[in-house]
């Protein structure tokens, strides 16, 4: 073959919307019963563009050696991605956790556990970068839905990062938001009230990330 195609070997190839087009894919076809054939055509149609006209024009084993490189890139798992750029912008990381808001905590916690809503998550967690002096900047403050059409362009290193950071300090950050509540609310709030919220996000924060991504190599065996 002579075609040419490009094959994302890094997450930050692959941006979030074509990871969002693969996962309903296969949750729509949840119960059915999956062939090789249907899991590398749609993941050389997302990832790849490449239209089921060429990808039949292939041999066998080219076609598994691409799926088998996608697979092995959706499975990454990097470092904290501080900054990407979108078009002319860049977004840059909350730089104090700590800060975060009781809004910006409830959209993100009722995002993050969802991939179809990934994206709402990012645009919480990535802003626009407004300011920068070497290694340290300041980012836009939390506008709603300002920024979820163009967060479906995230990088998904960012995103795998983002949510494995949550993963691994998702309790202390719970703990964190709850006390900021005592203090700030314990006039208003009664004893009760504290343990529900106590309880909320904990359960999304704590579940790994990686068991949002679909396990590619048990579907390709």
């Amino acid at each position: 073959m002579d075609i040419k195609i490009q094959v994302p070997t890094d997450l930050s190839e692959i941006p979030l919307y074509q990871y969002q087009e693969f996962h309903k894919v296969l949750d729509v076809n949840k119960d059915a019963d999956y062939s090789d054939l249907f899991i590398q055509e749609k993941m050389l149609q997302i990832f790849c563009g490449m239209p089921l006209s060429n990808a039949i024009k292939y041999r066998k084993s080219e076609v598994d050696q691409v799926t088998d490189i996608i697979a092995k890139t959706l499975e990454q798992k990097p470092n904290l991605v501080q900054s990407f750029q979108i078009g002319d912008t860049t977004f840059g990381f909350i730089p104090k956790l700590e800060d975060i808001t009781f809004g910006e905590y409830i959209d993100l916690d009722n995002n993050i556990g969802d991939v179809k809503n990934l994206h709402k998550a990012m645009a919480v967690l990535y802003r626009p970068i407004k300011q920068k002096i070497k290694e340290k900047y300041l980012i836009e403050e939390y506008k709603g839905d300002n920024y979820h059409e163009a967060m479906i362009h995230t990088p998904m290193d960012a995103v795998v990062s983002s949510m494995l950071f949550f993963w691994n300090l998702g309790i202390e950050l719970s703990k964190t938001m709850i006390a900021s509540l005592q203090e700030e609310f314990r006039e208003d709030l009664t004893q009760e009230q504290i343990s529900v919220l106590s309880g909320v996000g904990i359960n999304q924060f704590t579940l790994s990330p990686m068991e949002i991504l679909p396990n590619l190599k048990k579907l390709q065996n």
